[in-house]
């Protein structure tokens, strides 16, 4: 199944914990198929906390939407992220976006991500590496959501050194 997931990183090396993240992933046989730039972000919310690094992955993954969840929450266990803390600064956050056509509303998972049309956090990474995918309950193509968006906060692409 063809997943879009969101990483993001407002403690320590915002960078290394999104690429170790990724690199998890991969070890847990998830196929890297593409990933953005990597974005500096202003926090939504709480705008105390320090800024995140976000990027979006576009994955190819064997297991069921509720399995890849299960699997999130123990990389991000695994990295040092406290699951009972909600809004807090986090080493790592990794987020299901969207899952194919699918749509879920259990009480753990909501796919596609109730928030993400409202959040250039999302939008601006995921429309850099596929914005003509579809949201499946909006029916709108994802540069259309960034276009619409109503979302005033600083997303600023890093530019990164080539190997």
């Amino acid at each position: 199944m063809r997943y879009f997931l969101s990483l993001g990183s407002n403690q320590g090396d915002r960078k290394e914990n999104i690429v170790r993240a990724l690199s998890l992933l991969q070890e847990e046989g998830m196929e890297i198929r593409r990933v953005s730039s990597l974005y500096e972000t202003e926090p939504v919310d709480f705008a105390s906390q320090l800024w995140f690094y976000n990027r979006i992955a576009e994955v190819q993954a064997s297991v069921k939407p509720d399995s890849l969840l299960a699997l999130i929450k123990s990389i991000e266990q695994e990295m040092g992220r406290d699951a009972h803390a909600r809004k807090e600064p986090r080493i790592i956050d990794i987020d299901i976006i969207i899952a194919e056509d699918q749509v879920i509303h259990t009480e753990d998972l909501e796919i596609p991500h109730p928030r993400m049309q409202k959040r250039n956090f999302v939008l601006v990474p995921f429309a850099e590496i596929s914005p003509d995918t579809v949201h499946p309950v909006l029916k709108r193509h994802i540069k259309e959501l960034l276009e619409e968006s109503r979302d005033l906060s600083a997303v600023h692409k890093i530019k990164e050194k080539r190997s």
